[in-house]
C-alpha cells in the first residue's frame, strides 16, 4: 500500500528571488542590508570556529562586492577571536556602502588589506572564497583565473560563502573556471543552480545559514528533494494484497545484442514493488532474461503483430527504449506504444527514435541524458549543460508529460515544477544504468503513483541505491549493484 504522497522538498530560489527577499526585507524596516551582510559573516564565522577549531592560520580571499563585505565580516571576528587571518583582496573602486563598512570594521579589528598573492595561497591550509558570489558576469579576469586555479591546486580546505566563486548560481554552469569548495555556507535561501551541472562537483557540503529572509521569499517553482522524501512514503501493503493490486508492465526493447538493457529495466521495475512485469523483445533473447530471472514473463516480437498489441493491452504502463536500437524494428515498436492510452516511460533509443515522429503525449515521461537532450533539441550538449533548468522546459514545451533530465542533479520537470535531485555519484556513469531507472519508474506509476511523483521517487531511490551501492566504491559499480537497494529504499 502507498501513500498519497506529497512530496517532501525543500525550495530553491534563482538569485533574482533571494535579492528581492533582501530589498523587501530592509523596506520592511527589520533589517538594513549591512545587517544582512553582519549576520552572514557571523554565520560563516561560527561555522569556521566549529570546524577548523585546532588550526589557527585562515587566508581570507576578497573581490570587491557585497560578497567580499561579507568575506571582511568573517575575517574581522576570526581576528578578534584570536585566528592568524591574512586577507588578499582585489580592491573596488566604487565600493558600495556595505563594502566599505565591513573594510572599516576589518580595518578597526587589526586587519591589513594585501593583493593576491598565488605563492601564499599555493600553501594555506584554510581558505575563505569571497570573490564572486552572485555578482559573476561575464568572463573572468587572468588575475582572478590565476588566483581561482591556484586555490583549486592547493591542499587546503575550503569554504565558499554563498556560491563558489565562478559557479552562475542560477543555472550551475561557469564559464572558464570555479572554486571547488569542500563546503559552501549559502545565505538566505538556497540557490537552485548549486544542485545541478558543474556546481555538483564545486560545491562540496552545502551548508544553509539563516540570515532572516524565510519570511520574504517568495513561493518556489522550483525544489529539491532527496533521500528524506521517502519518509512515510511507501506504507506496509494491506496482508491481503495479490500482483494484481501492484500493477502490470510490459518493458519493451533489446535489439539483437541489447538484451542486456531490458533484462536491467524489467528487474528494475520488479524491484521497484510491481506485481507483474512482461518483457517483449527479440526471440533468441528468451533464454538470457528468462534464465537469469525467471520472475519475468517474455514475449519474442520479431514483427508488430495482433499478439504483441495484446500484450501492450494487458499492461498498465509501458516501459519502452532500452536497447530498442534505431533500426525498423524498434520504430515500429514505439509507434505500436503510440496507439495505446497507456502511461509510458520512454527512455535510450526510444528517445533516438522519437526525433523523427510527431508525438507529443501528456501521459508519458521521459527519460534523456544530456546527450539525448541534444539530439531531442537540436542543440550541443555544452547548450544544454549550461542551463539545464532551460533545457528541460524546452523539452516540455516540445513533447510535454514529464522530463527527466539525468545528470549531475537530476532535473524533474512537469510544466509546473522543478525538482533538483543531488542524489547518486559518478558510479552511476556505466552501462545500463538508465534502463534501471526507466524500470523503476514504470513500476511506480503501475502501483498507482502519479507519473511526476513516480518521476521524483524513481530519480531519489535510484539515485540513493547508488550511494549505498558506493560504499563498496564508485568505480566497478553495476547497474545490476543498485537492485538489493532499490528494494530496501521502497520498503
Amino acid at each position: 500500500m502507498m501513500s498519497d504522497p506529497n512530496l517532501l522538498s525543500t525550495p530553491l530560489f534563482s538569485v533574482q528571488q533571494i535579492k528581492a527577499a533582501e530589498v523587501n526585507a530592509v523596506k520592511s524596516g527589520c533589517v538594513s542590508l549591512y545587517e544582512l551582510v553582519e549576520r552572514a559573516g557571523h554565520a560563516a564565522f561560527e561555522l569556521l570556529s566549529e570546524r577548523q577549531a585546532n588550526t589557527s592560520k585562515v587566508l581570507v580571499l576578497a573581490g570587491h562586492g557585497n560578497n567580499a563585505a561579507d568575506a571582511y565580516i568573517t575575517a574581522s571576528l576570526l581576528l578578534k577571536s584570536g585566528f592568524d587571518v591574512e586577507l588578499q583582496a582585489s580592491l573596488a573602486s566604487h565600493p558600495s556602502d556595505e563594502l566599505t563598512q565591513a573594510i572599516n570594521c576589518f580595518q578597526v579589528s587589526g586587519g591589513e588589506t594585501k593583493p593576491f598573492d598565488v605563492t601564499k595561497i599555493a600553501i594555506a591550509t584554510i581558505i575563505v572564497d569571497g570573490l564572486l558570489g552572485t555578482g559573476i558576469k561575464g568572463e573572468l579576469s587572468s588575475e582572478l583565473t590565476k588566483v581561482i586555479n591556484t586555490v583549486n591546486g592547493s591542499n587546503a580546505w575550503i569554504l565558499s560563502l554563498d556560491v563558489p566563486s565562478g559557479i552562475n548560481p542560477n543555472t550551475g554552469s561557469y564559464q572558464q573556471t570555479a572554486i571547488e569548495a569542500n563546503m559552501t555556507l549559502v545565505f538566505g535561501g538556497f540557490k537552485k543552480g548549486l544542485l545541478t551541472g558543474k556546481a555538483r562537483h564545486c560545491c562540496g557540503e552545502i551548508k544553509l545559514a539563516n540570515i532572516g529572509l524565510n519570511e520574504f521569499l517568495p513561493e518556489s517553482s522550483t525544489a529539491q528533494i532527496n533521500s528524506f522524501t521517502l519518509e512515510n512514503t511507501f506504507l506496509p501493503r494491506r496482508r491481503d494484497a495479490h500482483k494484481g493490486n501492484n500493477g502490470k508492465v510490459s518493458i519493451i526493447g533489446g535489439d539483437y545484442g541489447m538484451a542486456g538493457a531490458v533484462r536491467l529495466a524489467a528487474e528494475g521495475c520488479l524491484r521497484s514493488g510491481a506485481g507483474l512485469v512482461t518483457v517483449i523483445s527479440r526471440p533468441e533473447h528468451q533464454f538470457i532474461v528468462s534464465a537469469t530471472r525467471p520472475e519475468l514473463m517474455f514475449w519474442g516480437c520479431e514483427l508488430v503483430d495482433m499478439e504483441v498489441y495484446l500484450k501492450l493491452g494487458w499492461a498498465s504502463v509501458l516501459v519502452i527504449g532500452p536497447g530498442l536500437g534505431n533500426d525498423d524494428w524498434g520504430y515500429n515498436l514505439l509507434k505500436a506504444v503510440d496507439l495505446t492510452d497507456k502511461p509510458c516511460v520512454i527512455d535510450a533509443d526510444g528517445l533516438t527514435q522519437l526525433i523523427g515522429m510527431p508525438m507529443a503525449d501528456k501521459d508519458w515521461v521521459l527519460t534523456p541524458h544530456p546527450g539525448e537532450a541534444a539530439k531531442l533539441l537540436g542543440l550541443s550538449i555544452a547548450e544544454v549543460e549550461k542551463d539545464r533548468f532551460a533545457a528541460a522546459k524546452r523539452l516540455h514545451q516540445k513533447y510535454k508529460g514529464v522530463i527527466v533530465l539525468k545528470g549531475a542533479g537530476t532535473i524533474i520537470f512537469d510544466g509546473n515544477q522543478y525538482y533538483v535531485a543531488p542524489v547518486g555519484n559518478p558510479g552511476l556513469a556505466s552501462g545500463g544504468c538508465g534502463d534501471v531507472l526507466a524500470g523503476v519508474i514504470g513500476g511506480l506509476i503501475a502501483q498507482g503513483y502519479k507519473s511526476i511523483e513516480a518521476a521524483c521517487l524513481g530519480v531519489v531511490i535510484h539515485g540513493s541505491a547508488a550511494d549505498l551501492a558506493a560504499q563498496e566504491g564508485e568505480r566497478g559499480m553495476l547497474a545490476s549493484d543498485l537492485m538489493p537497494y532499490i528494494r530496501q529504499l521502497v520498503n
